[in-house]
């Protein structure tokens, strides 16, 4: 349960009230409107609020019924108790007293018997609470009451007024509901009457023996206790005992200052003297010293008194006893003293004001708590401090260091809480209400976690717009109106400084300390915004000094100082601009305005523009510079509201506040999206040391911890999860105001006027945190949120799966191979509790070199002999036996890097990688990684049992189309069906989309064909009607037909298929009958009949609209009219490339131009944005700006493709040099954002760009004025195939045109021309661009 603050208590006498019912204690005190329960120190049981926001005056809880009654001025509220789950208790309203004559003015509240409850103000009134409410007895006063209470038998009442120095005691003289009846007698004293209490009568003793004790205290100092008279005497209580509370307390020494003389009593009731005397001996057997004073204690304790507390401001304490006048017999007097000590130490404050300088101690100590005894303390200046103290330590009259234990300290707002602030570090905080109540909290850790003390108050009359905290300085600035004023807050009662007007084109919007350049050491700046981006700099100067006692006494007058004014750009669209969070950065930064700084400032505009900004202050020229960071267009009109951290995260919420968006500032890339289906209120942002971000989104009752996860393009995980939901819906009705991270993790909550404290700890018994695998900690039941959050983001592991799963669509098929083999290796010789190097043992440099393992070859020859003998060195290699071996260890070896999830992908991977291994000398690179990861998936969908399984990704599809192994995989991808390929098992694999032979494709097509009519019993030829007719085999579905006999269609079909559809009349029948099954939502064998009638188009349509199946329209198109036909260009135009566009799916954009034989456009589409490739623009959607959309394997691919053809080197000379190492950087960033640092490294050390012609770096050139393409490669290959079209010629010149007949001279024929002279020149030399031989020419590395 989190810590709270539940609220400021109120200055009232009858504030708290205390109690202990059905075996637990019960707290509860008035907070402004709210009445707040708590049964412990931290536990909050409940809040109840006042819908009429009147402020309440008092509180009282029956110990006898658990009701508890909390009146205002002029309504009482009763609340009864309802057990909840469990053993825990709600109160529900019981009923409210209304009564405008009699209620008038109410300060006080009491509990009788049966449910009887007395009400004081300018009457005293009695009600029954037992069913309904119902009035017994009023009686009008002169002088409105102050305090009024039953004695513990209730035939007694103690009242007195304000100044009154009478105690008025009204004795009951009848019980009856209907008349009861009083009468009452005056106890005089000689000053104003201060405080009045009943003694207990709960324990056996002094129960039903109508021997009730009254102790008064008044202005005089003397501490009264009076006690029932005799029956015949005419007063109701005499005076039996009186302590001086100036005589009592002598000093053992002279004080260095004049005190005030205050003096402050409470009591301990016998029976928890007795409790904490048990409780005090049962723990200190061993100590002689206490338990001499435990002895002591044990015979004070036979006496059975009420211990009288008298202490001092000075910490001076002494003890008195008071026993009962009935047992008076056993000593001299019934007052005696028992101890007089040194060091009894309350958190007076110094320099409280008269309203504030007065404190109430309820004591208590329970038999069933580990818990000595408790000193409530009720402060007036708006505190309540739960105090523990040993009874031996509290009453040893030696020196001792520390007698009293803070526990907690109850305190917060009167008003509900509408802005908290943080400081830099998160160690400082202020909180707003609405009508200006500003506190400042400090956060203090300890061995049992955070606490927020109350540190200082300002008190501001004026409505607060802004205000930031300058923690190093101990100021608070304020903007108030037009004005700015300057608060220290190193005393208890904030001082303003200095305030100054200002004026300001636009609304105030954003109060910010700006980055120094270094730490100056009592200077800062702050700098305020507005509307119109217009700003003013002000320069904050330390205050001088200050002394507890006499507050600030020298400070710089010019503290505060206009710096400069700036201009951002114009804000018309502006919607708003806030402060960064600061989510621990440092506030000092380099001396550089770059990218690299930290932002400052983001601002949003209505139509969804986020803009982010960084500054710097110029000391010399006494400026401030801005430099705008990162501008995204994120589509979202009209956000509500928006969220920025100094590490470039930034979350945005959309118009309708149920929609969430976190974005990377840097790369303005979308990392999360969710729909949370209710409102959102607030966004905070905090970071680990390390710079891993966290996000609390603040609902009406409960705030979601989101915490970033690393990249996952392994399974498309997300990229932000929920770690933690602090739900307070059972502690308060009022919903949330604010939120605010503080340092260490610990987040800060205010809701109605409370402030709840949710420390930075997790469970282990949750099950992301249980995943984790986490140990070695303190508390077992306790992890650091920080802790996990690093974990979640931490650098992996060389054999965490993704790792593995990136060195092989990078290429580092052998390095992947070595990893594994290391792994079990180590996984040999280990037991459980030991550490596995995240390294394995394997050199750093090794992750940076190239994979020297030689390709095989599409033509199956073997480069050398070696080359044909089996793995010799089979133990870098991962062969089906040691796949075995490693996944049998994964699956009895929990490997503390990996979770139980990713232990099983990695099992997957081995297991994958052995297969791939088998058949690597018949596979290309881009062969393997397909089958690797079709074999990944099919394991899956094996285990998944999903209907239908999901299609293999556009990347894996992407690898088997460039691959030139293809014969080889569709091979092996049927032999993963023994039972038959069906169109399922072909969509899931994309077959048809990486064929690239048109006979394999048809060949193919017809086994689905065949397949698909067998897969029934029944073979029912509407099952393959659609593919026998895309394969134009119209006659074999004939035949089938005539087999068909049990089929009720079968003679009309049989009689339709038996015409001519090369006839307009048949292809209009077969129309109709389309339509007809359309209408009958029988939409397969509807597209059909398309066929039949000639109109592909038609049923591609109907595949990708109506059976949402986009492989078997292209599948169809391809079959039905090869890849060269008008239906699939213009599906792969109208429908794929906008679709890609709008997705971001640059693997499905690639495919597309290379099927449209645009291999310039298919490269650039790995780099480029998909939209600016298209001839209609359309914005990308949200979709293609997640992150998912970025592959790392984009530039595997384009590496690979770039220098396959003469056109994909001219897509890649398309591709300024900037774009590229652009490129290059991100794809870094999402290495470095997986965790896989190792690769991102690589990438960068071995990365080659394109050479580039003198004057050509920094822009996109045409190769077609090339001399030699090629030598833009780095490394020079001849097998570059030459596809480009060959150039349009240039019409001959007038002079050698025939002047007759313009026949082309013999010369221009044959290529032999003939000079003046009649004789022949030779020839004309060869073109000067190299033409590329056939790839499969032996001769070719020869250069022939």
């Amino acid at each position: 349960m989190p810590a709270v603050l539940p609220g400021k208590p109120q200055a009232k006498l009858q504030a708290i009230s205390v109690g202990r019912w059905q075996g637990q204690r019960i707290i509860t005190y008035i907070a402004g409107n709210a009445l707040v329960v708590l049964t412990g120190p931290q536990t909050l049981a409940q809040t109840l609020y006042d819908d009429s926001g009147e402020q309440f005056e008092a509180a009282s809880f029956d110990e006898r019924s658990g009701k508890i009654a909390v009146c205002s001025r002029r309504v009482v509220h009763i609340y009864d108790p309802q057990e909840d789950a469990g053993s825990s208790w709600r109160w529900s309203l019981h009923g409210s007293i209304r009564d405008a004559t009699n209620l008038d003015r109410l300060t006080s509240l009491s509990w009788g018997v049966s449910g009887e409850l007395l009400v004081g103000g300018s009457c005293l009134c009695m009600y029954s609470t037992e069913q309904s409410v119902v009035s017994i007895w009023t009686k009008p006063l002169a002088n409105p009451v102050k305090l009024a209470s039953f004695s513990d038998d209730a035939t007694l009442i103690a009242s007195t007024g304000h100044y009154d120095k009478l105690v008025k005691i009204w004795r009951r003289l009848s019980f009856s509901l209907s008349d009861a009846q009083f009468d009452f007698a005056y106890l005089p004293h000689p000053a104003t009457v201060t405080g009045c209490i009943w003694r207990k009568g709960s324990h056996a003793q002094h129960a039903g023996n109508g021997n009730n004790i009254l102790y008064t205290t008044c202005a005089d100092q003397i501490f009264r206790v009076w006690t029932a008279a005799n029956a015949h005497s005419l007063q109701t209580l005499d005076l039996c005992a009186q302590i001086d509370l100036r005589e009592c307390i002598q000093p053992r020494y002279i004080p260095r200052q004049a005190t005030l003389g205050r003096r402050y009593v409470f009591i301990i009731d016998s029976e928890d003297f007795r409790v904490a005397l048990e409780k005090a001996a049962g723990r200190r057997d061993d100590d002689r010293h206490l338990k001499d004073v435990i002895d002591h204690l044990a015979e004070v304790a036979s006496y059975s008194p009420d211990i009288c507390v008298v202490l001092n401001d000075d910490g001076h304490m002494s003890a008195w006893g008071v026993v009962d006048t009935g047992k008076r017999s056993q000593i001299v007097s019934n007052v005696f003293n028992i101890a007089h000590v040194d060091g009894f130490k309350l958190s007076f404050l110094r320099d409280a004001s008269v309203q504030d300088d007065y404190v109430q101690i309820h004591t208590f100590c329970d038999s069933g708590s580990d818990l000595g005894l408790t000193l409530l303390t009720h402060y007036f200046d708006g505190r309540i401090e739960w105090l523990e103290a040993d009874l031996d330590s509290l009453f040893d009259p030696s020196s001792t260091a520390k007698r009293l234990q803070s526990l907690s300290v109850w305190s917060g707002h009167t008003l509900p809480v509408d802005k908290i602030i943080r400081s830099v570090s998160g160690r400082t905080l202020v909180s707003r209400s609405l009508r200006g109540e500003c506190m400042v909290w400090k956060q203090q850790r300890g061995p049992e976690g955070s606490k927020v003390e109350l540190h200082s108050e300002i008190r501001e009359p004026e409505p607060i717009h802004k205000l930031c905290i300058i923690e190093d300085l101990h100021l608070v600035i304020l903007l108030v109106a037009d004005t700015i004023s300057v608060w220290d807050i190193r005393t208890r009662k904030a001082v303003q400084l200095t305030r100054q007007n200002y004026t300001l084109h636009g609304q105030p919007l954003c109060l910010i300390v700006l980055p120094q350049v270094m730490s100056t050491k009592g200077c800062v700046h702050v700098a305020v915004i507005s509307s119109e981006m217009k700003g003013i700099a002000w320069e904050v100067r330390a205050p001088g000094l200050c002394d507890p006692v006499q507050g600030i006494r020298d400070y710089d007058a010019r503290v505060l100082s206009e710096f400069s004014r700036f201009t951002l750009h114009s804000g018309s669209d502006l919607a708003f601009v806030v402060a960064v969070d600061p989510a621990g950065s440092d506030p000092t930064i380099s001396g550089f305005l770059d990218t690299f700084a930290r932002d400052v400032v983001i601002a949003y505009t209505h139509s969804g523009s986020l803009h982010s900004w960084t500054a710097k202050v110029d000391i010399e020229n006494r400026s401030v510079d801005w430099l705008l960071r990162s501008t995204i267009d994120t589509g979202l009109a009209r956000p509500s509201l928006a969220s920025g951290s100094s590490i470039r995260k930034a979350a945005l919420v959309n118009s309708d506040r149920v929609g969430l968006t976190i974005w990377d500032t840097r790369e303005a890339q979308l990392e999360f999206q969710d729909d949370f289906g209710e409102q959102i209120r607030d966004l905070d942002w905090t970071s680990t040391p390390d710079n891993q971000s966290v996000l609390a989104v603040g609902f009406a009752h409960h705030v979601r911890l989101l915490a970033q996860l690393r990249y996952d393009y392994l399974d498309a995980g997300p990229a932000w999860t929920t770690v933690r939901d602090i739900n307070l819906s059972h502690l308060t009705p009022f919903s949330f105001g604010d939120s605010v991270w503080m340092s260490q993790g610990d987040l800060l909550v205010g809701a109605g006027n409370q402030l709840f404290v949710a420390d930075g700890k997790l469970d282990t018994a949750e099950s992301l945190v249980t995943d984790l695998r986490l140990s070695g900690h303190a508390k077992p039941h306790l992890v650091d949120l920080f802790t996990v959050v690093s974990r979640l983001n931490g650098t992996l592991p060389v054999f965490h799966p993704q790792f593995v799963f990136q060195c092989i669509l990078r290429g580092k098929t052998v390095l992947a191979q070595r990893i594994l083999v290391a792994l079990h290796h180590r996984l040999k010789f280990y037991t459980e509790g030991e550490d596995i190097d995240s390294f394995l043992g394997l050199r750093p440099e090794e992750f940076l070199q190239g994979d020297t393992r030689q390709p095989a070859l599409s033509n199956g020859l073997r480069l050398s002999y070696a080359d044909l003998q089996d793995n010799a060195d089979s133990d870098t290699v991962v062969t089906e036996a040691l796949a075995a071996s490693l996944n049998d260890k994964l699956t009895k070896v929990a490997i503390p890097q990996l979770t139980s999830h990713e232990q099983f992908l990695l099992a997957d991977i081995v297991e994958c990688v052995a297969t791939v291994e088998m058949h690597r000398r018949s596979l290309d690179d881009n062969a393997s990684r397909f089958l690797l990861f079709f074999r990944q998936q099919h394991l899956r969908n094996s285990r998944r049992h999903s209907t239908p399984p999901p299609h293999i990704p556009w990347r894996e599809i992407a690898w088997a189309y460039h691959s030139d192994s293809q014969d080889i995989l569709i091979d092996l991808v049927s032999r993963q069906h023994p039972a038959g390929v069906q169109w399922e098992h072909a969509r899931e694999s994309g077959i048809f989309m990486w064929i690239k032979d048109p006979l394999a494709l048809r060949k193919q097509f017809e086994v689905i064909a065949r397949n698909r009519y067998t897969s029934t019993d029944e073979k029912n030829p509407v099952d393959c009607s659609l593919f026998y007719l895309a394969l134009r085999k119209k006659n074999i579905l004939l035949g089938l037909w005539r087999m068909a006999s049990w089929n009720p269609e079968q003679r009309a079909t049989q009689r339709l298929l038996g015409n001519d559809f090369t006839e307009a009349r048949w292809r209009t029948a077969a129309l109709k009958n389309a339509y007809v099954l359309l209408g009958r939502h029988r939409y397969e064998y509807a597209a059909a009949f398309f066929l039949l009638a000639d109109s592909a188009k038609d049923a591609v349509s109907i595949c990708i609209e109506r059976l949402g199946d986009l492989q078997l329209g292209i599948a169809i198109a391809r079959v039905y009219e090869g890849d060269d036909g008008p239906i699939l260009r213009e599906l792969l135009e109208e429908h794929i490339l906008p679709q890609a566009s709008a997705e971001g799916n640059r693997w499905l954009a690639t495919w597309a131009f290379w099927m449209l034989n645009r291999r310039d456009m298919a490269v650039r589409a790995l780099i480029s944005p998909i939209h600016t490739l298209l001839e209609r623009v359309e914005s990308p959607g949200l979709q293609a700006k997640l992150y998912l959309a970025d592959d790392p394997a984009l530039v595997t691919l384009y590496e690979h493709l770039r220098g396959q053809t003469l056109q994909t080197l001219r897509g890649a000379s398309k591709v300024s040099l900037k774009l590229e190492w652009d490129f290059v950087i991100h794809t870094a960033r999402l290495y470095d954002r997986m965790s896989c640092d190792l690769l991102a490294l690589d990438l960068v050390r071995n990365w080659e760009f394109l050479r580039r012609p003198e004057g050509k770096a920094q822009q996109s050139f045409d190769i077609d004025k090339m001399r030699d393409p090629r030598a833009m490669l780095r490394r020079r290959s001849s097998l570059v195939v030459a596809d480009l079209p060959p150039p349009t010629p240039p019409p001959p010149p007038a002079s050698m045109s025939s002047p007759t007949n313009g026949a082309v001279p013999p010369e221009l024929r044959t290529g032999i021309g003939v000079g003046a002279d009649g004789g022949k020149h030779p020839p004309h030399p060869p073109p000067s661009v190299f033409q590329e031989p056939d790839a499969n020419s032996l001769l070719a590395e020869f250069g022939y």
